[in-house]
Parts: structure tokens; sequence; C-alpha cells
């Protein structure tokens, strides 16, 4: 089995955090993983992109070519759109609804909804929202993270959950439960 994921954002919105879990659970499940990461100008807002290729058997190239994408994974919907070429006709695209609106030539909202809502596969949601009402107004990204979870197939959703308690561990027992709440919400609010 074989897993090519786009995780993408805006610099700060946690994409790499996302990324490290996704990874330490890929070590636990004791299944291939290359990583490409690509920062850009993340500390002044701009595009934070990462390539993660999870297998079963051996992986030789880290970077997704363009067509083979299972499953983006986007904190906010333009981003989520800037990495389309990639996908595959049965990939999935999960993305936060709220758009980050960071330059002053942002694309029109109700357009770029337009083009997520003509998507085969396409789940959003407010993270942010999301993230709040589960005490954790910081975790939007493992909301994310949790949402998108049913879509990874190749680690299960306690491997996941494992590796966010792992990669949490050293900020202590509090901020592993909030971000283990968060992901939960994200997990069960498509249910």
């Amino acid at each position: 089995m074989k897993k090519d994921i786009i995780l993408c954002g805006v610099g700060g919105q946690g994409i790499l955090s996302i990324a490290t879990i996704i990874g330490e659970a890929a070590t636990l499940a004791g299944i291939e993983l290359k990583q490409a990461e690509v920062h850009g100008m993340s500390q002044r807002g701009g595009d934070v992109q990462s390539n993660l290729r999870l297998s079963t058997e051996t992986i030789y190239s880290d970077l997704i070519p363009l067509g083979a994408c299972d499953l983006i994974i986007s904190m906010e919907p333009m981003e989520a759109l800037r990495y389309l070429p990639y996908l595959n006709g049965k990939g999935v695209v999960a993305t936060g609804s709220k758009p980050l609106v960071n330059i002053p030539d942002y694309p029109d909202i109700e357009a770029l909804q337009a083009e997520l809502k003509a998507l085969p596969q396409v789940v959003q949601m407010d993270i942010e929202q999301v993230a709040r009402d589960a005490g954790n107004p910081r975790g939007a990204n493992v909301v994310l993270l949790g949402m998108a979870a049913r879509y990874l197939e190749i680690l299960s959703t306690e491997q996941l959950r494992q590796a966010v308690a792992t990669v949490f561990a050293r900020k202590g027992e509090a901020v592993v439960a909030a971000n283990l709440k968060a992901f939960d919400a994200g997990l069960n609010v498509l249910i």
C-alpha cells in the first residue's frame, strides 16, 4: 500500500507539526517514509508545503510527481488549490474552510469555494472554530489532521493519536490532552 500526501498552508499555521506527527505515526507503524519540505517565506506568512510519501514498499523519491498525489491536507483553501495539478483522479482534498487573507490580491473567496466544490472529493470545515470549541485555539492544525485521518488509510487513527501524544509529550500532559482532544474533534466532526 502507498499514500502520497501534500501538506500545505502559510508559515506559522503548523503544517510542519502535522508532518512531524504523520512521520512519527509512520515510524510507529514500521512503514517507509520519505519527506520533502519547502519553507519559502514561512516566517513572513509565505507558502509552506511538505511532500509525504508513505508505503509498505520501498520508496525511491521524496517528491510526488504531477498527478500522483492521493491526499492534499491544507490549512486554507487557496493553498489547497495551488497544488491541484499534483492530485490524482481519485485524490481527496481536506482543507480548512476559512481563508487566511494575507496578501493584497488574495483571490475572490466565492470563486475559491466554487472551484473547491467542483472537485470530486473535498472535505472542509472551519478548523479554527472547531479548535476553539475543543478548548485549544492554537490546535487548528491538529483538528485538520483529525479531519484528514480517515483518508490516510495507511495509518490507523490509533497510530495517529499515539503519534500526537509522542510529539507533544515534552510539553507536558496538559498539552498532550489538549491536542488529543483537538484531534478527536476533527475526527468526529464529520461523522
